[in-house]
Order: C-alpha cells, then structure tokens, then sequence
C-alpha cells in the first residue's frame, strides 16, 4: 500500500512540476523569445519583398503566379499584420513597465508566450519560401478561337463540318486534309472546326501556322511555337526542330492546323512528329490540292469544302449587298450577277460590296464583265475567282486607288502588310497626287488602305499600321499588273524566262523578287521604263554586279531587303532619279556612295546592322524621310549632317542611336547634338530615346510636331504594341518647373508615361492643362509626392478626361485620391481599363457618382493597396448629388475584376460604410478574382446597387 501511495505521488509531481517549469521557461526566456522573433520576423519581410518583386516583374510579362507561392505571401502577410500587433502591445507593455521595480508578470508571461508561438510559423514560412520559380509561362488563346464572328453557317457545308470533326475525335486518325478551290473557305470552315473541337475538350490547345507557297521553316516552327507558349534557345533550323518535337511529344491532346500547303512539306524539317511517334497529336492540313494532300502529305482522310447552293449564296450576297438588291429593277440583275459567281463565297463578297448601292446600267455592265472572263491563266472556279476579283478592282474609283493595290500585291504581302512600306513607295512612284507633305500622304495612304477594306481587296491585320491580303486576291492583282502594267513579279522559286527576255525587260516598269532561291543577278539588265525594283533573297550575300543598275535610270524606288552589303555596286550613282532608297533588314559598311543620290526624298534602314553615318548623307538637302528604326549598333552620326537635312519631315529613330552629345562642351564634336533638331523647320514625325533630361536643349520640339513617340531618361522599352500617334514617356531626374516645360512643348498627347518623377503633385492640372484633352491612355509609377491624379478647378478642364481610354497606377505610396473635382457624367465616358497598385494610403478607386459613368468600363484591377477600403463608395464627400445613390451602378461591359492583397477591403460598394444585400448573379463578368480579401460575415462584396 506505502509503494502504491509513493507510485501515485510520483505521477502527480510529473505532470505538476513539469508544466509548472516549463510556464516558468517563459518568464526566465521573455527577452530572448521577444528579440528572437523580431530577428526572425525582419528576415521574413525581407524574403517577402524579395518574392513579391519576383511576383511582380513575371506579372508584367503576363506570366501565372504558382498557387503555392501565392498562398504563401498570403499567409506571409497574415503574419506580418499579427507580428506588428504583437510588437505594439509588447512596446506599451514595455512603456507600462518603466520606473516599476516588478513588471507585471502576467503579461510578460503572455507574451513571451505568444512569441514563441508565432516565432514557430515565421521559421516554418522562412523555410517554405526559397522558390526558385514563381510563375509559369500562360499562353493567350487565340482571338479566332474565341469568336467565330466571320462564319457563316451553310447548310451545305454541315456535313463536311461534322466529318472533319468526327476525324479530329478517332483516336487512328492523326493527319487530316482539307481541300478546295481558292477563296472557297477552306480556312474559316476548318477554324469553326477547331472551335467545336475545343470545346467538346477533343484537344488542349490548338496551333495555327500558315506554310505559304514559298515554306519559311522558322516562320513556321515560330508560329506552332507561339501557339504552345514555347520559347526557342537554338538557331538553326533542326535545333528548333528537336525542341517542338520534344514538347509535342510530352502532350496527348494538341491540334496543329497547316494552312496554305501548295507541295509537299517535310514535317519532320518543322519538328511535327508523324506515323507512330504522333500520339495523340493531330495535323490538320489545308489546301487547293487533292494531290499535294493525298499523295505528298499521306493524309489519312480528306474532305472537300465544295461551292455554295444557290440559295445560300443569295443570303450571303444580299447580307454584304445591302437593301439595295431588293428593288425591282435591281434584283434580276443582281440573280445572274450572283449565278456568275459559281458559289464561290469570295467571289460572291468581293462583287456583293463592289455593287452595294450602285446604279442600275453598272450592275449591267458588272454582269456583261462576269460573262467574259479576261484571264489568261486561270481556269474553272479559278477563273471564276479572276473574274470577280478583276470586277472589284475595275470598280475601285480613282487610279491612285488602283495602283496602291497592285503595290501590294507586288511586295509579297499576304499577311501583315505595312502600310509605311506603301507610304514609302507609293510617295517614291509618285502615286498620291495633289500632296504637299509627308503628312497628307500618310493620311491619304491610311484612307486607301480603308477603301480597299471596304471593297474586300484587302484585310484588317493585328494593328492599325497592317493589312492582309487574300493569296487568291494577291495572285490575281499580280496577273493584272503583269498584264496590264509589264510589271515583273516571281513569288514562287523558280525563275522564269520573262526574267532574261530583251523585250521584256525593254517594256517592264516594276520588278519584284520575293523571297526566293536567287544566287546571283544577271549582269547587262536593260529596263529603261523599271521604276520600282524589290529584292528579298534568302541568300543575304547574293551578289550584285557593280554594273546592274546601268540602264535604269528611271528607277524611282529601290528596296534591297536582308541583304549583307559591305559597299553598294558603284552604278548606283546613276540612278539619278531615285526618290526612295530602303536597306532593311541588312548588314551595311560602305555606304558613302548615297550622298550622291540629289533627288533622294525617303531613306530607310530600319533593322540594319550599321554602325556608323556617313557624312556624305548631309548632302541629302531633298531628304523628308529618315527611318534609323531599330538600328541598335548605331554609335556615330557625324555633327551636322542632321541640320543638313533642313526638308526633313519624318524622322524615326527608335532603339537606335542615343550618343548625343552637347554642343559647345566640346570644341571639337565626334557626334551629332540635339540642337541640331532645331535647324529641321518641317519636322512633323519623331521617334527617338533621349537617355537624360540634362542634356535636352531650351525649347528642343517645335509645335509642328503631330506625331511623335519620344521617350526620355532610363529604363523605357522601346517595343509594345503603339495604337496612338502621340507617345510620351518621362522619367527625369529633374524639377516640377523643368518637367512642366518639357511637356508644354508637347501638343495633343494621346499616351502619357510618368516614372519617378520629383516635386510633381498633380499631374493633368499642373503639367498639361492645355493638352490633355487629346489624353487616351495615362501611367504613372514609382512617385512619392503624387497626392491626387486628377484635381481640377474649372468644368471645362473636367471635361478633358473625355478621350481617356485606360488609367494605370502603380507604387504612388502618398497617394490619397485619384480624382478630386466635381466631374460631369462625361468625365470618363470612354474609360476602359483601371489598374491601380501599391498605392497604400489610397482608400477607394472612383466616388459613386463617378463610377456611374462608366459605361465603357472592362477592365478593374486593385492589387497590393493596404488601406484600400470600398472601390467604389457611396455617399463620399465627392459624390456630386448624394440622391443619385439611389440609382445602380451599372458594368454592363466588365469583364475582368481582379482584387489582390487588399487586407482592409470590406466591399466593393456601399452607402456609408453600411452593406446591402448580395448581389446574387454578376453574369457580365468572365473573370472575378479576389485574393488575400477579409472576410466578414454576412458583409457581402457586390450589393443590390452594382448590376
């Protein structure tokens, strides 16, 4: 019994003392615990900073945070805000305690404690964020996939729909053909295609690349690549070759579309794995030959895209034609108009619009052209496609109209056409009548380019600077400028005989080579009428005798393309009438010989490696265009050559040279200086980088400056996708006066860049009020001393903010308002896009009544602002009526809302701090995300007055 008394009072001393010392361990280690947690906690502030600048440079590039990562900053800053409370209740403890012989042992207790307990998950989190890689790369979908606004659903087409998609889900099927006649709609049909497939989850991802009659491998292989979101690290061809064919291979479920196959193409050469190695990976090929598909590429099926019924292709004609078809008089002509056709779909679109609200006797005439075909080397629906395509050009208004349109077909522009390549020619050939300046042209050029959109002659391309054309459009505005024009045109490899022929060559105007095999140019060339000679080889050291151009000396347009040029053939100086001279794309030393060209107007080496100017270029006192775009190696531009060029009216020199140097430093100058601008009186077009502001001179723009893309002071990329004609871009480490200056030189800025800059509080009312009504685009970064955006004092500057089509904000960490003023409800009516980041002292985005007019609003994204709030409050002291709250705001446009790290956010609306009930759907939304957001209960983020 004493053992078992003596056992029990062991037990009971263990589990007493025990607890009891090691609760008395955290009064003895209170210090130790306290100052070890603020050690570690520093060190998890700096490994949070350290990744969220990871986070955010791959954020710019459109790169996806990994969740992991993700979740760990949240928890990162879950703790940081219960460390900076704990700190503060250890300091007022600590502050309570002083002049007191015995500190209150309770709460050190607690808190040592707590230190300990929040010491062990700062360790745990430093030891979990060592990432090596944040991000992965995302691909964007294709625009095409998304929407499949240009088809059209014909009944006669269903079944070949459904065969081709039955093919693309048989697991023993991996290569397909589709095939017909040109401008039948192979392409479109074989897109709506692939958008079903998709979304039937048959395939992952879908690639498109077109292969063209003249096969560019790497063009090729690039496209497939940017499809997959795959980046290349080798040159050569086979390399890029074994990394696609690798990373196809990792994937079961990838759709490969081949457009435009006229022979065979090894795809092995692109890195398309075939036969047993293909898996799950599909090809899908286009072309105009059975042949080529079934016996050159081993299709395993193939499915033919044949003509429009009857009826259908009336219903496409009336809907391109308009109301007009319906008169009475009209629309029997206009049935054998559309008999004419053959069911071809681009026939039918191309006559439809070329006789949308014409007259009576020209619908005649227009069926008298459709009966008598004028082609000489097209046959069947080919023919067909001649005809058509030749009625919309004979339609065209002016010969000015006319002629751009067979310049471009003569510069091997299928897709992507620039339309600053026809300004060049075009000017050079002397096309544009009754123009004065560079400038008229440029507009004059613009309008064309939209006629011929308007007639189906050509396309809208990914920007407003490009075009497309159709390669059945292309091919027949080729035949009509050879025929009607002598003009000389080879777009596939082979050389034909016209190239060597006297007579020929005697009556030519126009030769253009095209990428293709040409080792060598014959010698003894005689084009005594050639006005325009282009020549794009794939061979860069193709030879040029130093004689080619005797006899030509009415060449007016010279364009030698990729070429490796170590002097220019010394017959050039005879080209005493040239007006436009381009070396893109090329490898340049000697070019002295230039200065000889008097009459030269436009001269290009945009892409060139070239590292110096000669000085002879100074004698070019005819010069009106410069372009130096993107020549990255340009150092020297010897001083005075530029005043020199006192007719210049658009200079480009983007990415290129940037050794300025200033005048009157040195006695003896090696490099040109800005003040020489100041000596170009017609100057109207600019692109240039200035590295600092220190070295512009007083009053440098002039105010005929109408478009411009001018950048000054580090750290500004150069490329970027510009739809505006007004760009500025400022980072100075200069004053608020000085800045003010330099942008009051600026008429009409449409695109408005502001880093760091110092002094400047309110950026529209105190740098740009005159100008800012020209405003679409405003970004403003890494600025301490911004208070508020825009602070206007009189209506008519609040109704500047008309035009402004996206506001981007980021790291303004003084920042309380963006907008302070009374604002019309028109103030922001074409805002678009908001992005506002690390603005910590910003509490809401717009007022109520601001938000509500913001019709065109897509676009909102919050990210990393600490006292953010609401985004959009009600009843705020700048609502402008406080009973317009009883009014919605209504997105009807949004489609992406993105909330990020917003610790303080309780709702996106509400009237004086007080939420209304949840909005139950938001169905114009596509994407919502909200991250590292409070989370209240019963406080919902969208009440009843957000629809």
């Amino acid at each position: 019994m004493v053992e078992i008394v003596v056992s029990v009072a062991g037990k009971v001393a263990e589990y007493l003392v025990a607890p009891v010392g090691h609760q008395f361990s955290y009064l003895c280690n209170y210090r130790n615990n306290v100052d070890n947690l603020k050690k570690e906690f520093e060190k998890l502030r700096n490994e949070k900073e350290r990744v969220q600048q990871l986070v955010n440079d791959v954020e710019r590039n459109g790169e996806e945070i990994f969740q992991i990562v993700q979740k760990w900053l949240i928890s990162v800053n879950v703790i940081i805000d219960e460390v900076g409370l704990f700190v503060g209740e250890e300091e007022k403890a600590e502050r309570q305690c002083l002049g007191v012989l015995c500190p209150d042992l309770k709460i050190r207790y607690q808190l040592s404690k707590k230190a300990r307990k929040e010491m062990m998950v700062v360790t745990r989190l430093l030891a979990e964020g060592k990432f090596d890689q944040v991000s992965y790369r995302i691909v964007p979908e294709n625009m095409w996939l998304m929407s499949n606004k240009f088809y059209e659903a014909f009944e006669s087409r269903m079944l070949t729909l459904n065969d081709i998609l039955n093919a693309l889900s048989n697991p023993n099927v991996n290569m397909i053909g589709v095939y017909g006649t040109g401008g039948v709609g192979k392409t479109t049909l074989v897109k709506e295609a692939a958008r079903q497939a998709q979304r039937r989850k048959l395939f992952d991802e879908v690639v498109f690349a077109v292969v063209s009659q003249t096969p560019d491998v790497k063009k090729i292989q690039g496209e497939i690549a940017d499809g997959l979101g795959l980046a290349f690290f080798e040159e050569s061809e086979s390399g890029r070759a074994r990394r696609l064919c690798a990373r196809l291979k990792k994937d079961n479920k990838i759709l490969i579309i081949l457009d435009d196959i006229w022979s065979i193409l090894d795809l092995e050469i692109i890195g398309v794995p075939c036969g047993d190695d293909n898996k799950g990976c599909k090809v899908l090929l286009i072309s105009r030959s059975l042949d080529v598909l079934s016996n050159g590429m081993d299709s395993q099926t193939n499915y033919l895209v044949g003509i429009l019924q009857e009826k259908e292709a009336w219903s496409l004609f009336k809907k391109m034609a308009g109301n007009c078809v319906e008169d009475r008089d009209v629309q029997p002509v206009a049935i054998q108009v559309v008999e004419e056709c053959a069911g071809l779909p681009i026939a039918v679109v191309t006559v439809a619009r070329a006789l949308k609200n014409k007259n009576l006797y020209e619908w005649k005439n227009a069926l008298r052209g459709l009966r008598r075909p004028s082609s000489r080397n097209f046959t069947g629906s080919q023919a067909v496609a001649y005809s058509t395509i030749e009625l919309s050009y004979n339609h065209l208004e002016t010969e000015e109209l006319k002629s751009i349109f067979l310049l471009c077909s003569l510069l091997g522009y299928t897709y992507n056409g620039s339309i600053r390549d026809l300004l060049k020619y075009g000017m050079g050939l002397g096309l544009f009548k009754g123009i004065n300046s560079m400038e008229e042209a440029q507009d004059r050029v613009y309008a064309l380019i939209d006629k011929l959109k308007a007639s189906c002659l050509l396309l809208d391309s990914y920007t407003s600077e490009m075009f497309s054309m159709h390669d059945v459009v292309r091919d027949v505005a080729i035949s009509i400028a050879s025929r009607d024009q002598c003009v000389f045109a080879m777009i596939n490899d082979e050389v034909p005989r016209e190239w060597l022929d006297k007579n020929t060559q005697k009556k030519c105007t126009a030769i253009s080579l095209h990428n293709n095999d040409i080792y060598e140019l014959p010698e003894g060339l005689k084009c005594p009428e050639l006005k325009l000679f282009y020549l794009k080889t794939k061979d860069p050291f193709l030879k040029i005798p130093d004689s080619f151009f005797v006899g030509m000396e009415e060449l007016k347009v010279l364009d030698l393309t990729t070429m490796h040029l170590l002097s220019l053939p010394s017959s050039l100086h005879l080209l005493a009438n040239l007006q436009t001279l381009c070396l893109a794309q090329s490898v340049l030393g000697d070019i002295a010989i230039i200065g000889e060209l008097k009459k030269l107007e436009i001269l290009c080496f945009n892409s060139s490696y070239i590292e110096q100017l000669p000085v002879e270029l100074g004698q070019l006192t005819r010069l009106r265009l410069l372009d130096l775009t993107d020549c990255s190696k340009l150092k020297v531009i010897p001083p005075n050559v530029l005043s020199n060029l006192s007719r210049l009216e658009e200079l480009y020199m983007g990415n290129s040279f940037v050794q300025w140097e200033v005048e009157g430093l040195n006695d003896e100058r090696r490099n040109a200086s800005l003040d020489e601008l100041k000596h170009l009186p017609h100057l109207t077009t600019l692109e240039m980088h200035i590295p600092s502001a220190k070295i512009l001179p007083k009053r440098l723009f002039s105010k005929k400056l109408a478009r411009y893309r001018i950048s000054i002071g580090d750290g500004w990329d150069w490329s970027g996708k510009y739809e505006t004609s007004r760009t500025l871009k400022l980072n100075l480490d200069t004053n608020n006066s000085q800045v003010e200056a330099i942008i009051m030189q600026f008429k009409g800025v449409e695109d408005l860049f502001l880093d760091n800059l110092k002094d400047v509080k309110n950026v529209i009312y105190e740098l740009n009020r005159e100008g800012s009504s020209q405003l679409k685009h405003l970004h403003i970064q890494n600025n301490s001393y911004f208070l508020c955006i825009f602070d206007f004092i009189d209506w008519d500057s609040c109704n500047k903010l008309s035009l402004l089509e996206s506001l981007f904000v980021h790291n303004l960490i003084n920042l309380e308002k963006i907008c302070h003023c009374q604002l019309t409800t028109n103030s922001f009516c074409r805002l678009r896009t908001v992005k506002v980041g690390n603005c910590d002292k910003l509490k809401n985005i717009f007022s109520f009544s601001i938000a509500r007019g913001l019709p065109e609003l897509q676009v909102t994204e919050v990210i990393e602002c600490k006292n953010m709030e609401e985004i959009f409050p009600i009843g705020s002291e700048d609502d402008i009526n406080n009973n317009e709250v009883n009014d919605k705001i209504v997105f009807g446009k949004l489609r992406t809302l993105i909330l990020r790290s917003l610790p303080r956010l309780a709702s996106f609306c509400s009237i004086s701090g007080k939420r209304l009930k949840l909005l139950t759907t938001c169905t114009q939304s596509n994407e919502i995300i909200l991250e590292n957001a409070i989370e209240i209960p019963h406080m919902p983020l969208l009440n009843e007055k957000v629809g």
